[in-house]
């Protein structure tokens, strides 16, 4: 039975963007939707990983897109992103929050940049202090799905990677986790990650078997 449960942030704490809060950022940037959120993800791995500001990871945007954004446009666009990035799923807290009273250890590990790492700690330190080890990539300095994310966690938690489960909502990311063997669950939901983790009294494992590992609901 693994000791502690690495959860990732985005897509399984906290939810992706929304439609609107995508077209905000578009919208800000003056940019056709499907050039924009190409150099948006194309860039973003330096600035996930702390290399770059958030103020020099939106000129470079601007580069890649053919154009200019002056003081005030980068600080509507960190300001735009942060917020599109910042709603939580009460199920998934919840969860956390019984998880933890339960006694059982936990961690977090998200690709994430400095501007949101602080906005989690100043708004969401409620349930961010259950967590053990808190892994933001802009302060460690890797990202999923690269193997030194998971060995970086499992040696600040002490712990060989089979003492670990590992859940992520993208599958090269479980995928990756899987190949140094940890223990994972493909998030689909607030249910079936309470299933994972043994909410319904009895962890499932990812090969099926059950392990004793109960936490109250």
């Amino acid at each position: 039975m693994p000791d502690v449960i690495l959860f990732d942030l985005f897509g399984v704490i906290a939810r992706h963007q929304s439609p609107s809060a995508r077209h905000t950022l578009a919208a800000i940037a003056e940019a056709p939707d499907d050039a924009f959120w190409e150099v948006y993800w194309r860039l973003r791995a330096p600035y996930d990983l702390g290399q770059v500001t958030g103020a020099e990871y939106w000129r470079r945007v601007a580069t890649a897109l053919g154009t200019a954004f002056g003081e005030d446009r980068v600080a509507a666009l960190v300001a735009a992103d942060v917020a599109g990035w910042s709603a939580v799923d009460d199920d998934m807290v919840a969860l956390i929050e019984r998880t933890a009273a339960a006694g059982v250890r936990l961690g977090l590990l998200s690709n994430i940049p400095e501007e949101l790492a602080a906005h989690y700690e100043r708004h969401h330190g409620r349930w961010l202090r259950h967590f053990d080890l808190v892994a933001f990539s802009c302060r460690i300095g890797r990202a999923k799905p690269d193997a030194e994310a998971y060995r970086w966690c499992c040696h600040q938690l002490g712990l060989t990677p089979d003492r670990v489960l590992f859940i992520d909502d993208r599958a090269e990311n479980v995928h990756a986790a899987e190949r140094l063997g940890l223990h994972t669950h493909l998030f689909t939901g607030a249910a079936a990650a309470a299933q994972a983790i043994g909410a319904d009294g009895v962890r499932h494992d990812h090969t099926g078997r059950l392990s004793s590992w109960h936490v109250s609901g």
